[in-house]
């Protein structure tokens, strides 16, 4: 097994501490060292120029599917020559009237390799498996649909 670790940092900076005051940018400093600034949602009063935990949730996700996809195309000895992704995480209410991303889509654009030309049915097959085995899906409770062309 293997443990990731994110440190997070914030500070107030001696300023005003009331709600619309306070400054939500913070940083999230990776175990390699990059350090990606992050802020609160515009909804949420957070900076534009940052990051939200809310896309980068999203982001993660359509990551994780990619990497497993391409590890299975690899196995298959379908080479892919590139991926693109364009992931829409849907913010809504639960049951319990509480806010969640209860669902992601994902809209990948792949291009293989000159002649390697899989059917439909095993695009589907490698999204399908991409699916159940990314790590990040099988830890969250959203539901992720991938839409292929």
């Amino acid at each position: 097994m293997s443990e990731h670790t994110a440190k997070l940092s914030w500070s107030g900076a001696g300023l005003d501490f009331g709600y619309k005051a306070y400054s939500r940018n913070h940083t999230w400093t990776f175990e390699n060292g990059k350090t990606l600034e992050a802020s609160a949602a515009t909804q949420y009063l957070g900076d534009p120029n940052c990051v939200d935990p809310e896309q980068a949730f999203v982001a993660s996700l359509s990551s994780c599917h990619m990497l497993t996809f391409l590890a299975l195309a690899s196995f298959q000895k379908l080479t892919v020559e590139s991926y693109h992704d364009t992931a829409v995480g849907h913010m809504t209410k639960n049951d319990a009237g509480k806010m969640v991303i209860s669902r992601v889509d994902l809209y990948p654009k792949i291009v293989f390799a000159e002649g390697v030309e899989p059917t439909r049915e095993q695009l589907e097959t490698l999204h399908r498996k991409a699916h159940q085995e990314c790590f990040l899906a099988n830890s969250v409770t959203c539901e992720i649909i991938t839409h292929i062309d």
